[in-house]
């Protein structure tokens, strides 16, 4: 078991990544060894300590390169749960599951805020794993909305399963080639139903659905961790990076504005060592 699992490789986790690592615990990181898109399509940085007006590809690269000195390794799996089992978290990605003591959320802000309807009927219809759901939907209809190119294999899985699939991709580039899939144009409004999500809404049309699926680069940390406590859409903390669920710590955009690197990087540490603390503590009262 893991002394912590971090989750999300934006600046906030590489920041509790490279404490955790200097405090000798023993931990895994999940994310995109090309980190955050945001880090990269950076122009110009101003306000970082120690690297003044660098371009986000610069900035990217120093951070590798030290991740790289420091022999950190990056675990790149979609995390789809985040699940409190008594003392430690067990965190699902996919068919894979992964226990840890302890969890640091860095997951950054959704680049595409939750269709009304959404998070209502998450577990009622709504998806966000296509591996994990989406044998529930063999032979039937379904709607997909993708925001990243490299979740493509996902849609093609769902293909071959589905009778039909809609899709909203939200990248350039498509290279769909299952027959069952028919393009969408425009972003659907509202995802609506009675005991599970029936129909998806758009300004110039409505269809209806047995499921949907949300294939997001990132996914809302209450949706991720539930019973978590958010506050104006963001996870809610305290001053120790501490959420409400005891081993649970949260660091970066997703504990809300500003949404800035150096901040970012702040939080991730403080969350790092208040991990070891609680990790400390508990060993004390054993």
């Amino acid at each position: 078991m893991y002394d912590c699992a971090i989750i999300g490789t934006g600046v906030a986790g590489i920041s509790a990544a490279l404490t955790l690592k200097a405090l000798n615990k023993n931990f895994i990181w999940f994310g995109s060894k090309k980190f955050s898109d945001k880090i990269g399509s950076a122009e110009k940085i101003r306000n970082y300590p120690g690297l003044s007006m660098v371009s986000g590809k610069e900035m990217a690269d120093a951070f590798s390169a030290q991740i790289s000195a420091m022999g950190i390794e990056i675990t790149e799996k979609t995390v789809t749960g985040v699940y409190k089992m008594g003392d430690f978290y067990s965190v699902l990605c996919n068919q894979d599951m992964f226990d840890a003591k302890t969890v640091i959320l860095s997951t950054g802000v959704e680049s595409v805020k939750p269709v009304k309807g959404e998070l209502e009927f998450v577990g009622r219809g709504v998806s966000y794993c296509a591996t994990c759901d989406g044998f529930l939907y063999k032979g039937k209809t379904i709607f997909v909305l993708c925001t990243e190119k490299s979740l493509e294999h996902e849609i093609e899985y769902l293909a071959s399963l589905a009778e039909k699939v809609y899709v909203t991709a939200l990248y350039k580039n498509v290279s769909l080639r299952a027959e069952n899939i028919q393009l969408l144009s425009g972003m659907p409004t509202e995802i609506v139903g009675g005991k599970k999500a029936e129909k998806v809404i758009f300004r110039d049309k409505e269809l209806t659905i047995d499921g949907v699926f949300m294939l997001k680069a990132a996914v809302t940390p209450s949706v991720l961790t539930p019973g978590l406590e958010v506050e104006n859409g963001h996870v809610k903390v305290d001053r120790s990076c501490a959420t409400n669920l005891e081993g649970c710590f949260a660091a970066g955009d997703c504990t809300g504005r500003p949404y800035q690197y150096a901040k970012a990087a702040g939080e991730g540490n403080v969350a790092a060592h208040a991990v070891a603390n609680y990790l400390a503590e508990k060993v004390a009262k054993v």
